[in-house]
């Protein structure tokens, strides 16, 4: 999407059973209305799934992380606000879980592998974050370690 363009998605109303982000919302500063074209989309009934690094508390992250080089385009949320913007869509808030252990346990494997292997394989993060991804994790790991962000896990409904 360009700078202030509306979100809309090529896809008639009612069309999907069930849809899922994953590290969506980091990128996208009009979240009303990517819950209100998803909202659009589901059929009545169809479960809504977010996975999303979210804010946690104020404080000065540090960048560059693995969605943002700078503060300028992280577009990051809190869980209350990403739950009043599903609400004010029409979804109904189901649950929300913060997973901090998975990222813990998902990086450790990461450092493992590379460490066995002499190195990171062909294809991995560090090719999407290109020649910062180091620093990218490192700060990632960091910012959550202080507790301003964590990875947190939404489930809405359609109904």
């Amino acid at each position: 999407l360009e700078q202030g363009s509306a979100l809309s998605m090529p896809f008639q109303d009612n069309m999907f059973d069930g849809a899922y982000t994953l590290h969506v919302g980091m990128n996208v500063d009009d979240k009303a209305s990517l819950f209100s074209e998803i909202y659009r989309v589901l059929k009545p009934g169809a479960t809504f799934g977010i996975y999303d690094i979210m804010r946690q508390k104020e404080g000065d992250l540090l960048y560059p992380v693995p969605w943002a080089t700078k503060s300028s385009i992280s577009k990051l949320s809190t869980p209350e606000q990403y739950k009043k913007g599903l609400i004010n869509a029409g979804l109904s808030f189901l649950m929300s879980t913060t997973v901090e252990i998975l990222h813990w346990v998902f990086f450790k494997q990461i450092r493992a592998k590379a460490e066995e292997n002499g190195g990171p394989p062909p294809l991995s993060l560090h090719t999407l974050m290109q020649e910062n991804a180091a620093e990218k994790i490192k700060n990632l790991v960091g910012n959550i370690t202080a507790n301003l962000i964590a990875p947190v896990e939404i489930i809405a409904r359609k109904t």
